[in-house]
């Protein structure tokens, strides 16, 4: 990401928020833990499905 994209995206978060900044760091820590649970369920989903034999290591 550019840094002009970063800091657009930065400003429209805080908008998002009315200005607020604690507000817009809450939003986003509550959003990092939402991604990073659904991360840690797909991890789970496909190392079962890979136990189960739905996929196959890459061998070249």
């Amino acid at each position: 990401m550019e840094d002009d994209e970063l800091e657009s995206t930065v400003d429209e978060a805080i908008a998002a928020c009315d200005g607020d900044m604690r507000a817009t760091i809450r939003a986003l820590i509550v959003a990092n833990n939402f991604l990073e649970c659904e991360v840690s369920e797909l991890m789970k989903a496909v190392s079962h499905a890979y136990v189960r034999g739905r996929f196959h290591s890459y061998s070249g």
